[in-house]
């Protein structure tokens, strides 16, 4: 780029794209946030490099699938503050980075960017953790209990007041930055929607009676893979009646509508601002959120809820609005793309592929894979997919010497519920083994060694 431009990144977290206007919901309000997509470019197909916090804000700080980087569950870091990184990589050439916000950082550690206010990213890290064994499928009701209870309307949450203060700060610095200054990456961290599901009455009596409730085919749960058991189990979701249900999804829904709210507020001060004019802007998530759906809740899982995220780039300077690009992306994509707009030097260690010729031409060669990766609580090993075009390959590690591994394998084009795993059909045995190898050449090893990786580090912890 001629004159290189500021970039805007509002990261939510636990936002599932299908509860979004511009995504095809036609029951939540996301005004904002559609008329972004109406800006901009909206992918339909990007992917978290993994369905939990830490590790997928990580995976695209380090510019690395989890498994390399290292940052196996939320009480895991990347291994120093100076670790290879992409504000590392932007401040190198001449741009300031910013953290405006979550980004589920431990302690001191911001890994080049700094602190547009102190105090967002805190605690240390254990760097331990560990598997449930294959059999045991004990319920647990204390974490459902607790999180249920906090399905309510309330004017104030420490989520709430978190996201208004990202608004707030995030708007002055935006609004005092001059034409003038150093180009910047500020990074806009909200927690919403993630729980507790607390919101004020007034966006949950629009939603009120007015959420579908999920779709269950009779005698799916029982066909779920093991993993995905031991979660319903882990997490107490098996103990979740209809009535949570139906109040979670409807608040769900609200908290969406809340967090569209904040970021029209943030993308009007920026509208306000000096830099409004050379600031590309990218709205995304770190991971989705399964609602109830497949009888699952929070992520951990590679279902399209959790896994799949929103991606709308925005920039009218350069790209018409109103576009749309279907092709598979993922978190470490996306990284690579901000890189190369701001002219930083990438690294061969780093995985993905910039975005940026396909979001110049929607007809040119894109690689179309994404991958995802899951070692973290309530599962009993390590899981890893990746899609590509239609199909989305699963791959459970083995549970021990004796069980395991379990595959899913869905045609979403076919079967966009993902509810007929076709892991089993003869027919697909060459289809998963053709994925399988592509997974292992993406993760630069098989995936039964990164999860022996995993699971060593766990034990070990730092």
């Amino acid at each position: 780029m001629s004159d290189r431009p500021n970039i805007l990144v509002i990261m939510s977290d636990e936002h599932d794209p299908a509860v979004m206007g511009c995504y095809g919901d036609s029951i939540v309000q996301t005004p904002h946030m559609d008329r972004l997509a109406e800006e901009g470019i909206v992918f339909d197909a990007a992917y978290t490099t993994s369905p939990l916090c830490a590790p997928a804000r990580a995976s695209f700080t380090a510019v690395q699938y989890v498994s390399r980087c290292g940052v196996w569950t939320n009480d895991c870091q990347l291994p120093s503050d100076d670790y290879p990184s992409l504000p590392h990589a932007l401040n190198a050439v001449g741009y300031e980075c910013w953290l405006g916000g979550k980004m589920h950082f431990a302690g001191a550690h911001r890994y080049g960017f700094r602190d547009v206010y102190p105090g967002a990213n805190q605690g240390d890290r254990s760097g331990k953790g560990g598997r449930r064994a294959f059999d045991d499928l004990s319920e647990s009701g204390f974490g459902w209990e607790g999180r249920v209870a906090a399905f309510k309307t309330s004017d104030t949450s420490p989520v709430l007041e978190r996201d208004r203060k990202v608004t707030a700060e995030c708007s002055a610095f935006l609004q005092n930055r001059s034409a003038d200054d150093k180009p910047f990456f500020l990074l806009a961290g909200y927690v919403a929607p993630h729980f507790p599901l607390t919101i004020p009455e007034a966006y949950y009596a629009p939603y009120k009676d007015k959420v579908p409730m999920p779709e269950i085919p009779e005698g799916f749960l029982e066909t779920l893979p093991t993993n995905y058991k031991h979660l319903r189990a882990g997490f107490g979701v098996t103990k979740a009646t209809p009535e949570q249900t139906k109040l979670g999804r409807e608040l769900y829904w609200g908290f969406v509508n809340w967090l569209d709210d904040e970021i029209g507020r943030l993308l009007a001060a920026l509208n306000d601002s000096e830099v409004a004019d050379n600031t590309i802007v990218i709205y995304c998530t770190d991971h989705g959120e399964n609602k109830g759906d497949h009888g699952l809740w929070w992520k951990n899982n590679m279902y399209e809820h959790a896994s799949r995220t929103p991606l709308i780039v925005s920039f009218p300077k350069r790209w018409t609005g109103g576009q749309r690009r279907t092709g598979v992306c993922s978190l470490v994509d996306l990284a690579q793309t901000i890189a190369e707009i701001g002219g930083a030097e990438r690294s061969d260690d780093w995985d993905g592929e910039s975005l940026l010729n396909y979001l110049d031409d929607g007809n040119s060669d894109w690689r179309d894979v994404a991958v995802s990766e899951y070692y973290a609580h309530n599962i009993a090993s390590g899981m890893a997919m990746i899609r590509q075009g239609p199909w989305k390959y699963v791959y459970h590690t083995r549970f021990d010497e004796v069980h395991g591994p379990e595959r899913e394998l869905y045609n979403l084009e076919e079967d966009a519920g993902e509810f007929n795993n076709l892991a089993d059909d003869p027919a697909q045995a060459d289809r998963i083994a053709q994925l399988h190898d592509l997974l292992a050449k993406e993760l630069r090893r098989d995936p039964e060694d990164a999860e022996a990786q995993s699971r060593a580090d766990l034990a070990k912890g730092y």
